[in-house]
């Protein structure tokens, strides 16, 4: 009784003086926990439908696993889900998430993870520190929409995230993203070998070249080719797009660009507001943007950090196949090619 009335008097307060509550807070979750849809990149989970916040249940492991970072290459990642970046997270505004981190009975290291999204304790990193055949849990309110990093903060931080420990979490406000036709998950790395780029085999971390932040590899989604020939995002002319773009660093900031489109909207750094008709965008090392834009010609279309070295020499290079009809309107490919006369010669002393 005592506390209804406080309640009541709360409420009374509240209208007395003009102050409404948060929209985040407008609803609090209810009824039964929800499961959320995790993803492997460059896939996204649907947008989500509902129109209250919710009780969401994120269950994510760490795996250690030799993969592929390069042809004839092979490395020991450590991954949020079996993938570099790892599982794309998505909830809601106001949701009220409860997070399960399972560390893999053969890893070999305690990993923990340290969520952008989340208020409170290092992101939940001492709330997970997880030895190997353990699991943790952590219970946060997701109170900021935007695109967020993920990753893991054990000692050495740098270390945990050069093997791959990364990803993105996406907060969506409650009135959603605009409609789009295609989502993708695009997120870039730096790597740190021993051996040279190219050289063949399982190839160990090397701690001198992360300091020295000299990378050996810096690839979209985990590995050279990751978003190339059968791996390539396809599209149609006329569809609309949206990339959620990360970086997982640990050193590099990424120039990122999409040869021969012009983004409609960037959400800088995976903010709220947006910034229109720009052409590539700074994502810093942690950090994150939003891409959106039309695909108004048939095409393929180059993703690329147009700090451009890196991408024909160290793997940041990714397709968007755009099938459909040619629209000479706005492009018309090549119309000609002829050789034209040379200037003539301006005559030389004693001519």
């Amino acid at each position: 009784m005592l506390r209804a009335s406080r309640n009541v008097l709360h409420y009374a307060l509240v209208v007395a003086l003009g102050i409404s509550a948060p929209a985040v807070f407008a609803s609090e979750p209810a009824g039964a926990l929800i499961k959320a849809i995790l993803t492997a990149p460059p896939m996204v989970p649907p947008p989500i439908q509902r129109n209250a916040p919710a009780k969401v249940l994120v269950e994510l492991e760490v795996i250690e696993k030799d993969m592929r970072l390069a042809d004839g290459v092979t490395y020991n990642f450590w991954t949020f889900g079996g993938t570099v970046p790892g599982s794309f997270i998505r909830v809601r505004q106001g949701d009220t998430v409860e997070f399960k981190l399972k560390n893999a009975h053969d890893s070999h290291m305690p990993h923990n993870i340290d969520l952008h999204a989340v208020t409170g304790t290092g992101g939940g990193a001492e709330a997970t520190f997880t030895l190997p055949g353990h699991q943790t849990q952590f219970t946060f309110k997701a109170m900021n929409p935007g695109l967020y990093v993920y990753h893991c903060a054990m000692p050495p931080v740098g270390m945990h995230i050069a093997n791959g420990m990364y990803g993105l979490i996406l907060v969506e406000p409650p009135e959603g993203l605009p409609k789009v036709d295609k989502e993708f998950y695009v997120m870039q790395g730096d790597f740190y070998t021993e051996g040279k780029h190219g050289d063949p085999g399982l190839q160990p971390f090397s701690l001198e070249k992360a300091i020295d932040e000299h990378p050996t590899y810096v690839v979209f989604n985990g590995s050279e080719g990751s978003l190339t020939g059968d791996n390539a995002l396809t599209a149609k002319a006329g569809d609309r797009i949206r990339m959620f773009v990360g970086n997982g660093g640990p050193n590099l900031v990424s120039s990122f660009h999409v040869i021969g489109e012009i983004f409609d909207r960037v959400y800088s750094e995976g903010g709220s507001k947006y910034q229109e008709n720009v052409q590539t965008t700074l994502v810093p090392a942690g950090g994150s943007a939003i891409v959106e834009f039309k695909t108004d010609v048939p095409g393929n279309f180059v993703l690329v950090d147009h700090s451009i070295f890196r991408t024909f020499h160290k793997g940041t290079l990714g397709i968007l196949k755009v099938d459909g009809e040619k629209n000479p309107s706005i492009y018309t490919g090549q119309q000609s090619t002829d050789e034209f006369p040379e200037p003539a010669r301006a005559p030389a002393k004693g001519d």
